[in-house]
């Protein structure tokens, strides 16, 4: 999520899967310097935890997390695993107040399993970590009315809460937030009984192994069992009835991103995407999503002609409304929770300054979802805007 200090297959993945690792060939012999070459020793990290920007919405937010197990599926990762492992978290609008305390973060083992993989348990101790403050309340009531559901899927080797901020942010705007953690594929999460799941896809894929298409073609059959088990006849959810069933979207970070097209293919229920900073392992057919809106959200390296060039490839397959955004001073984890995190732990920062990457990743993909989803045309889509100096419109 926020950097590493070593490379591993392919410049940790190309990554996280940012990039295909064919494109990272040539990084992999010379990687980038380490994300603590200046970071702050264990002396230096903030005594007191780390609290997510506020949510900027009219809702409370309230959370609920969910495990489900897929019994039609074989797990792609883990040899004789049997069914295919999800965990889930709801945030939601809540209505004011909520009362309680807040939703934790994640679990000290979740959080150590993190650093430890990024290589930074020396700068973010796991238990500071993993105490960080949310804004939403467990099972809170939920607000009166029908709303929109967003899917969101992180990137590769990361937890689904590291999107935290963003997913707390759309619940606070009247947005049901469906966020995933996909089994083993990230460092580490926690699961009923005792257990957790470590990234064995970590060690499969890449460096002329297993195919990036293989954790979309998974995920995106991951999305579409959550949809069923959240829209379906018999919903896991008490308060299910909250979704509109016509109205549902899906963003996420890296690889997670292309994984929204990936599910846009395999499911027309998803009617909206949002692809964070990540290449396209699939191929797009001739007639793209069906019409349905896309949106790209990356840093430099996805320029047209950039490093990656899977969006020069992809843009043109993309039939329906599209945006092609590019976000000056920004890296490829930009749109998570890491900037908060570095910032606060004293961690090697990108020019594009914290507050100024979380609110650029909140509006943009809040807008996009109120333009397509609801329906509310947004003047942030329509081109350059002052307030947002550092946001390109590629659209070549």
């Amino acid at each position: 999520m926020i950097g590493r200090t070593r490379a591993v297959t392919a410049v940790t993945l190309s990554f996280a899967l940012a990039l295909p690792v064919a494109a990272a060939s040539t990084a992999a012999a010379a990687p980038r310097p380490s994300a603590l070459s200046a970071a702050a020793t264990p002396a230096d990290v903030a005594a007191s935890p780390l609290q997510l920007p506020r949510p900027t919405g009219e809702y409370g937010v309230g959370s609920s997390v969910f495990h489900l197990v897929d019994r039609s599926r074989t797990d792609p990762w883990k040899a004789g695993a049997g069914a295919r492992e999800l965990m889930l978290t709801l945030h939601y609008p809540a209505a004011r107040p909520a009362p309680g305390r807040p939703a934790p973060y994640a679990t000290t083992e979740e959080t150590g399993l993190l650093v430890k993989g990024l290589g930074i348990e020396a700068a973010v101790p796991a238990a500071q970590l993993s105490a960080t403050r949310t804004h939403s309340r467990p099972d809170a009531r939920p607000a009166r009315g029908s709303h929109p559901l967003v899917v969101l899927s992180p990137g590769f080797s990361v937890s689904r809460y590291t999107q935290t901020s963003l997913a707390e942010d759309l619940a606070s705007r009247g947005y049901v937030v469906a966020s995933l953690d996909h089994a083993y594929e990230s460092f580490g999460i926690s699961v009923p009984g005792g257990r957790t799941l470590t990234c064995l896809a970590c060690d499969a894929v890449g460096d002329g192994g297993v195919s990036g298409s293989v954790v979309t073609a998974t995920r995106a059959g991951d999305v579409s069992f959550v949809l069923d088990r959240l829209t379906g006849r018999h919903p896991i959810w008490r308060y299910a009835d909250m979704i509109d069933k016509r109205r549902i979207g899906m963003a996420g970070h890296s690889i997670g991103g292309a994984s929204a097209a990936t599910a846009m293919l395999a499911d027309r229920r998803v009617g909206a995407g949002i692809n964070m900073d990540g290449a396209f392992w699939d191929t797009l057919p001739s007639g793209g999503l069906g019409g349905r809106p896309f949106m790209m959200l990356g840093t430099d390296e996805h320029r047209p002609g950039g490093a990656d060039r899977t969006w020069d490839r992809t843009w043109p397959t993309l039939g329906g409304w599209k945006c092609w955004l590019t976000v000056a001073g920004s890296e490829h984890f930009t749109f998570s929770d890491s900037p908060a995190i570095k910032e606060h732990f004293g961690l090697p920062q990108p020019p594009l300054p914290a507050r100024r990457a979380i609110d650029i990743t909140r509006t943009y993909v809040a807008a996009f979802f109120d333009e397509h989803l609801r329906g509310i045309p947004q003047p942030v889509l329509a081109g350059p805007t002052a307030g947002n100096p550092e946001v390109r419109f590629e659209n070549p």
